[in-house]
């Protein structure tokens, strides 16, 4: 009997030993990072698409990890989010204002930190800095913004055309480079940037007519006439109704042997992407579209009738994008479980920022309004974060660099201004209290004339201020979840404007904002 509880003894022991390893284990780290992918289009979120369109395997990292809910951007747009992603501070510290400027790499990032920490790093697909990466063992990025077929890839070696769809290509080259090219005695850190679902929205083949049957659902301010808000909201040039066509719809015909019934700036970009395509390729989009378009024409919509249109045929290329992202993520994952790299392998998916999905009549992003500035973030990793966890704390993309880093055992510089998230992993608190979130967006006249603006976001309201129109917007969320109505000169929230303004005014001290002049 002794005898039987000693080996009973040994054998917990060596378990014990075993899981201690387990848990130990430097931990390897993935971000999916998306371009544009709006939580509304993530069934886990639960929003207007979860029905007609769910993504299984983005929902299945949710449901066995944790989903934040108010996981927010310091600046909508690509290159400014993706430089905060990297560096862990806001804009003005990391130099990346708007689309215009040039990445440092040089500055600490999370790639230069983990690979002086001994981790193997690697970045895969959309890069979009107007640099080279630095810090990256392995990089191999799409040019400016890629294509969704045949997309030209940049590496140290020269730039190489890859055949096939995008999201497909991208994810061959993530798994390969894990099987095949990485230094296996060392932990890793792989970003997997997707062109998808950025516009011109082009799906893969299989999915061009997957929702041809479906009426999609429409938000409720589809027609907003922004009675309720300001100027920036009114001169934004982002709107359904005058969404160009051939670029953001696929509409062309053959007409006399002209491409493009179209000819504007827009339609030239669709002939480029249309250009690239193999024969196959071809046929399968006419196929798709060719009748669809013809019909369009002869119908000659108008008015809310053509905004209904746009909005039908743009989010339903859109959401074919998405379903190859949810394909693709369900690929990654099944490797890292055949290659027994789940279970200590932190995989974070997200997207650089989020996207107007016809709310407000928009199709774009840019503005402090919750379908830009809001994104999904979720984190999963067996070995760390308990399944099936929903975060409402303030969060926002500087935190992300802190969270990889504390996560890696690796210290945090003093000059990152995020926090790790890791305390929320387990139903924890973050180690310093945040009851506001700051934001602020440069990129102006060029970028669809969205005019410049800063504000705050607290638990239930919102401040905005365009700073050179000398305007305000408020918002009080829990009332006006969907932004209708500034309260802005409401007497009745005269002293939440007066708290906010002050918050904003400490917020700039913190986050070493210039001077105002």
């Amino acid at each position: 009997m002794k005898k039987v509880k000693a080996i009973l003894l040994l054998c917990v022991s060596i378990i014990s030993i075993i899981a201690f390893g387990q848990q130990s284990q430097q931990k390897n780290i993935i971000v999916i990072l998306s371009d544009d992918h709006a939580y509304q289009a993530i069934s886990a979120y639960n929003d207007r698409f979860a029905e007609v369109a769910p993504t299984p395997n983005i929902d299945k990292l949710a449901n066995n990890g944790i989903r934040f809910d108010r996981s927010y951007v310091a600046n909508s747009i690509c290159a400014p989010s993706r430089a905060s992603i990297l560096t862990g501070t806001h804009s003005h510290i990391n130099g990346i204002l708007t689309l215009d400027e040039a990445f440092n790499g040089k500055q600490p990032t999370i790639a230069n930190i983990l690979q002086k920490a001994g981790y193997e790093t690697s970045i895969i697909g959309k890069w979009h800095l107007e640099s080279n990466p630095v810090g990256f063992n392995y990089w191999d990025v799409l040019m400016d913004q890629g294509d969704y077929y045949n997309s030209d890839f940049k590496t140290p070696n020269g730039v190489v055309r890859n055949a096939g769809y995008v999201t497909d290509v991208i994810t061959n080259k993530a798994i390969n480079w894990l099987e095949n090219d990485r230094n296996k005695d060392k932990p890793f850190m792989m970003i997997v940037g997707n062109k998808a679902p950025h516009s011109n929205w082009i799906p893969p083949m299989k999915y061009l007519t997957y929702f041809d049957n479906v009426q999609l659902p429409e938000p409720d301010n589809l027609f907003d006439d922004f009675s309720g808000r300001g100027t920036a909201a009114k001169e934004a040039n982002m709107r359904m109704e005058s969404m160009q066509m051939g670029w953001y719809c696929q509409l062309w015909t053959e007409r006399k042997g002209e491409r493009d019934i179209y000819n504007d700036y827009g339609d030239r970009l669709w002939e480029r992407a249309y250009g690239r395509l193999n024969n196959e390729q071809k046929a399968a989009i006419d196929q798709a579209y060719n009748k669809k378009n013809e019909a369009f024409v002869k119908a000659n919509l108008k008015g809310k009738d053509l905004v209904r249109w746009k909005y039908q045929r743009t989010m339903k290329n859109y959401l074919g994008c998405i379903k190859s992202v949810d394909d693709n993520v369900g690929r990654l994952m099944d490797y890292l479980k055949k290659a027994k790299l789940e279970e200590n392998t932190l995989v974070i998916y997200v997207s650089d920022q989020g996207m107007f999905m016809g709310e407000h009549s928009y199709f774009d992003k840019r503005l402090m309004y919750e379908e830009a500035v809001r994104t999904p973030l979720i984190a999963y990793c067996p070995s760390l974060i308990s399944p099936n966890q929903i975060n409402n704390d303030l969060v926002q993309n500087i935190d992300y660099a802190p969270t990889i880093l504390d996560v890696a055992g690796v210290d945090i510089p003093a000059h990152m201004q995020g926090q790790s998230l890791t305390p929320l992993f387990n139903g924890g608190k973050l180690k310093q209290d945040r009851k506001s979130l700051y934001y602020h967006y440069y990129d102006y006249p060029s970028g669809r004339n969205i005019h410049k603006h800063e504000g705050v976001i607290t638990d239930r309201y919102k401040l905005i201020r365009y700073y050179e129109l000398d305007e305000w917007e408020f918002f009080d969320l829990k009332k006006d979840p969907t932004e209708m109505k500034s309260e802005y000169d409401n007497p009745k929230y005269a002293k939440q404007v007066a708290t906010l303004k002050e918050e904003l005014k400490q917020l700039r001290i913190k986050y070493k904002l210039p001077s105002e002049k």
